[in-house]
């Protein structure tokens, strides 16, 4: 079933190759003057679209935005470069054909040409496709904004839409870094029996006997009773004698509390970056510099 499209739509879509690799966005539009039918398109490619290549329609995709060539990515990139003359003579038509390897590929996608005839209907220098047989014509581009402009019938500047396009967008893994609070450790407070040997100086106190002798008084005299015989005198001796008892008692109570304390760690995680790099431009610095 053959698809219709907007030749607006073909001139702000974004161009693939046959791989899907993105080229760059649609700068040109070449429509054949006879059909109303775009034959060709230019294409950016390369940093900041420094780069611009001609290439068919023949076998190609347009959905969503989205321009699926039929080429490799390489293969556009080399095609032979354009007089900036607006159009595709005769010659130029074979020098591309002869370059893509195209002999009886035809488009199967057609566009809606009735509003961008309207806006292009004083365009001259038109020119007939070379595949659709007519040799002698040529090939007018319409530029990006230029179709899309026509269908309100102004003429905004070509290639303005196609700038935004190309833009690249520099990213760069940056370093999250979070705490999370998990068990270090388990502390347990515990008493256990041990047995020590404890000495102890306790002052004690016993009696001792000693001889007095002392001399007779008169009163010993007076009760004498004359009688010598044997006699016994005794006395008790005392002393303090250690007892030993143990008891139990409380002498400490010991608790578990936690303390914080700050300190700092630490890491170190290897991070890529992008950096930009430029062929052929000068006075542009790389992305880590500011």
């Amino acid at each position: 079933m053959t698809a219709t499209n907007r030749i607006e739509d073909l001139a702000n879509a974004t161009a693939f190759d046959v791989d899907g690799d993105k080229v760059g966005g649609v700068q040109d539009v070449y429509v054949n003057d006879t059909s109303g039918q775009p034959d060709f398109v230019s294409v950016n490619h390369g940093l900041f679209g420094a780069g611009t290549s001609i290439v068919p329609l023949r076998g190609h995709t347009l959905r969503d935005g989205e321009l699926h060539l039929a080429f490799p990515k390489d293969r556009i990139k080399d095609a032979p470069d354009l007089d900036e003359n607006g159009h595709l003579t005769t010659d130029d038509q074979d020098a591309f054909y002869r370059h893509y390897g195209l002999t009886e590929t035809k488009d199967v996608t057609t566009y809606d040409t009735g509003r961008h005839a309207a806006a292009g209907a004083g365009a001259a220098g038109a020119a007939g496709a070379a595949g659709a047989g007519a040799a002698a014509d040529e090939r007018r581009d319409v530029e990006t904004d230029a179709a899309a402009a026509g269908a309100a019938g102004t003429g905004a500047a070509a290639g303005a839409a196609a700038t935004d396009k190309d833009a690249i967008i520099r990213s760069e893994e940056q370093l999250n870094v979070q705490k999370d609070r998990v068990e270090s450790g388990q502390v347990r407070l515990r008493k256990y029996v041990v047995n020590e040997t404890e000495t102890v100086e306790v002052p004690v106190e016993r009696e001792e006997v000693r001889v007095v002798r002392e001399p007779i008084t008169d009163a010993d005299r007076a009760n004498f009773d004359g009688k010598i015989g044997e006699q016994e005198a005794s006395v008790t001796l005392h002393e303090e004698r250690v007892n030993v008892t143990k008891e139990s008692v409380p002498v400490e109570k010991v608790s578990l509390e936690k303390d914080t304390v700050k300190d700092t760690e630490r890491v170190s995680e290897e991070l890529r970056k992008e950096r930009f790099d430029t062929d052929g431009v000068e006075g542009v610095v790389d992305g880590d510099k500011k």
